[in-house]
């Protein structure tokens, strides 16, 4: 479960003096997502979602999350905004931890895509690479190719406890991607961490978009990577080559990919494959005692990375240009 910060009755209500959304009727803690505390906050106005930033989210970075969320919404991209308080600031603190309330979305995840629902995030994908083009800040990305190897040296000599010969495998890699990397794609603001859990569907349609504390600046198409990896895996890891023509011909509508992006698409499958791979492998690998989040198994992403390392060109995945 994923409340790593308890909060009492009178911490909520005295909170809740610095808001104009009336008094509070229940707040329930949010089993999703590993990063912060999420409660389901109810008042006189509605739900909301209430968020304690923990310590792996840095506090500097915060201004660009709550207002690229408030950017995206006012650009046509459904996606939750963050609520003022009455002093006009989106960010407070609650139990010694930056928090934010931000507006409810309607729906839920799919825990098995079909193509129809792939066609649709790769649009909404695309809306908001476009959507993002105006927004006045800008975020590094933490976790890009120049941070893997030091990523992959945190795990070390435990490496192979995980799989025999992994450490081999990830070294090799790592040489390759850093010798292969695009660098001259066309950037912008990427989501970054848009798996299946972080978008919503009504009724088989595409409600909304969330959980933008990943986001930063980066090459557009390897977020679309990101997605392939996310989305166009079936539970055995098999490659599902329908789901991904469905992804990209949705993205494509919207944002056409240049003929540079999609010879790159392979590598930056790879790199997005490893760059999973090795968060879920330090995460693996260093369980704090009496944690309440279970890590996510990293074979996932060993069988996908394997997969892309097979792929030759585009149209192995059936992309055509």
């Amino acid at each position: 479960m994923a409340v790593y910060t308890e909060i009492s009755e009178s911490q909520i209500n005295g909170f809740l003096e610095q808001y104009d959304i009336g008094e509070l009727h229940a707040l329930k803690g949010i089993a999703e997502g590993v990063e912060n505390s999420n409660y389901l906050l109810t008042t006189d106005a509605g739900p909301y979602i209430l968020t304690l930033y923990e310590k792996r989210v840095n506090e500097a970075d915060l201004p660009f999350f709550l207002g690229l969320m408030e950017h995206l919404a006012d650009n046509g991209v459904n996606c939750p905004q963050p609520v003022a308080m009455t002093n006009g600031e989106y960010l407070s603190r609650l139990a010694d931890r930056p928090a934010a309330i931000i507006s409810y979305l309607d729906g839920f995840s799919v825990r098995r895509p079909k193509p129809s629902h792939c066609k649709q995030v790769g649009a909404a994908l695309a809306r908001m690479h476009m959507a993002s083009t105006r927004f006045p800040l800008s975020r590094k990305n933490a976790l890009t190719v120049d941070d893997w190897r030091p990523l992959f040296e945190m795990s070390g000599s435990r490496t192979d406890e995980v799989s025999p010969g992994l450490a081999k495998m990830i070294s090799t890699e790592l040489d390759f991607l850093e010798k292969q990397w695009p660098h001259t794609l066309p950037r912008g603001v990427i989501h970054a961490d848009l798996f299946p859990d972080n978008v919503f569907f009504l009724k088989g349609e595409l409600s909304g978009i969330i959980d933008f504390y990943f986001g930063c600046n980066d090459l557009l198409a390897y977020d679309l990577a990101i997605c392939i990896n996310a989305w166009c895996f079936e539970p055995d890891h098999s490659f599902n080559v329908t789901k991904a023509k469905a992804l990209v011909k949705g993205y494509r509508q919207v944002r056409d990919l240049s003929a540079e992006e999609l010879e790159s698409l392979p590598v930056l499958c790879r790199g997005s494959a490893l760059r999973f791979l090795l968060t879920r492998l330090y995460d693996w690998l260093n369980v704090p005692p009496g944690a309440l989040v279970v890590p996510k198994d990293p074979s996932e992403y060993i069988a996908k990375l394997k997969f892309h390392q097979s792929v030759g060109s585009p149209e192995e995945y059936g992309i055509h240009d």
